[in-house]
């Protein structure tokens, strides 16, 4: 969606995963580095998370799954947002993802995969370099 000012993400753990440590470090890190941050909090519906980017004109979701469920839970973002018009709406994630998943993943249209240990600063950079181009 994309307005001047401070880059808008939408932060979800999708699904039934009931860990979220390693999301709000994710978050905390975004926020600290300037960006808006909303965190919808575990459990949240792909329909409820991209409803709420779309309320909150976000300009990025970042997803986090440990479930195993990624490839599932990632591609009904993607449709729920092409089906809303609203793909301008990158979207990234990260969690427990093996790397053989990792090419399908970039190819329906998650724009970046992280997976455990990578450092915050990367996908503070990776945001900066890649969600501030549309959100100017």
């Amino acid at each position: 969606m994309g307005v001047p000012g401070p880059i808008r993400i939408v932060v979800a753990k999708p699904g039934l995963d009931g860990h979220d440590r390693g999301v709000k470090v994710v978050a905390r890190a975004l926020r600290d580095a300037g960006f808006e941050v909303v965190y919808t909090g575990l459990h949240q519906t792909p329909v409820q998370i991209v409803e709420t980017a779309i309320q909150e004109d976000a300009d990025a979701i970042g997803l986090s799954v440990l479930s195993g469920a990624h490839m599932t839970l990632f591609a009904k973002v993607i449709e729920l947002l092409k089906e809303r018009e609203a793909e301008d709406i990158l979207v990234f994630g990260g969690g427990i993802i093996p790397e053989e998943d990792v090419p399908e993943l970039r190819r329906i249209g998650v724009a970046a995969v992280f997976t455990p240990g990578a450092p915050t600063t990367d996908i503070v950079d990776w945001v900066r370099a890649h969600v501030a181009t549309t959100a100017a």
